[in-house]
């Protein structure tokens, strides 16, 4: 299915302060808004991931599943920043005629949640009945609900937080030390920090699945071997796969809002404060062996949010779990949701 693009010819001014004089968001819808338009269903995408949620979450959405595209209008945009169509690096900027690369502005997970908002209004849309999102998705969907209390009316949280621990920032902060090491970085060119990027990825995977995973699945039968192992194979390839299909520029800038994820930020109260103030209805789901985002930070979440619902999945495949386990997470949703 191609992506939809929403050209917004106004000037859209971010948390900082700084002003892009339009933006484009690329985005995906599936099914039909209906008459009574109490279908909708957004979901909101993680780090590298694109607005086509049915090709990369195509287990969880499905005619008979709980998100059912014969029965409910679903909608992924491209999150601002990103290098899928949606305004960032590599958009050109209309005051130069060339793309921004480095020059675009720093942006934050608030002001993604408010390019969502201006595409909500775009398509007409009055309510969500379900907004759901993992990962970074799930920081876009906590600001979104504290924005527009009235609009969403269900959550589903996977491997989220209320803020962004010390440990991803680190994370962060080693995968942009890669990225930054590469000499072409500072280079105003598509493959400008490709190599880095590629270095970036391999930290990534250290952090996405765990140690129970890699012995699984990478560990050599060959006990005679003294190089070209299995798992720098796998690493490797991760990191080519990456390069083809991003950009550095768009990892660095998103691994940045990402550290910026603070829900009680601007709100004159803590974390516990300000997710006391989301009372829609939350079903948030944690995995057990998630090393990146942990069960601590889901059961903190269900433990201040007015009505929350807590479940955890045992699984070994990390913070990865909430892409793969999609069929114990679609049997969870269906009985939460009936």
């Amino acid at each position: 299915m191609t992506a939809h693009n929403f050209h917004h010819k106004q000037p859209f001014t971010l948390e900082s302060g700084a002003v892009l004089p339009e933006l484009h968001i690329a985005y995906h819808t599936y099914g039909t808004l209906n008459s009574s338009g109490d279908n909708v269903v957004w979901i909101c995408h993680a780090l590298t991931a694109n607005s086509d949620v049915m090709d990369w979450w195509k287990g969880l959405i499905a005619p008979g599943h709980a998100i059912d595209p014969e029965k409910d209008f679903i909608v992924c945009a491209n999150i601002l920043g990103s290098c899928y169509g949606t305004s960032g690096p590599l958009s050109k900027n209309p005051a130069t005629g060339e793309p921004y690369f480095h020059s675009f502005p720093h942006i934050t997970v608030r002001d993604m949640v408010s390019a969502h908002v201006l595409l909500r209004k775009h398509l007409g849309i009055q309510g969500i009945k379900l907004l759901m999102g993992g990962s970074m998705g799930g920081y876009q969907a906590l600001e979104w609900a504290l924005l527009e209390p009235v609009v969403i009316q269900r959550l589903s949280l996977l491997c989220t937080g209320a803020s962004e621990s010390a440990w991803s920032i680190a994370i962060h902060t080693a995968q942009r030390l890669a990225i930054q090491a590469d000499s072409t970085w500072q280079d105003d060119s598509y493959a400008a920090g490709a190599r880095g990027l590629k270095a970036a990825r391999a930290i990534g995977m250290l952090t996405y699945r765990n140690y129970q995973t890699f012995v699984r699945t990478q560990s050599d039968p060959d006990n005679e071997k003294t190089d070209h192992f299995r798992a720098s194979s796998y690493i490797e390839y991760q990191g080519d796969k990456l390069v083809k299909r991003f950009n550095a520029q768009s990892y660095w800038l998103l691994s940045k809002a990402m550290d910026s994820h603070n829900i009680s930020r601007g709100r004159n109260t803590d974390l516990a404060g300000a997710l006391a103030l989301i009372s829609q209805p939350a079903l948030i789901v944690a995995i057990t062996s998630d090393i990146l985002c942990p069960p601590e930070e889901q059961l903190f979440l269900s433990q201040h949010m007015p009505q929350a619902t807590y479940y955890e999945i045992d699984s070994t495949y990390g913070h990865d779990g909430f892409l793969i386990e999609f069929e114990k997470i679609n049997n969870i949703l269906k009985n939460w949701m009936c």
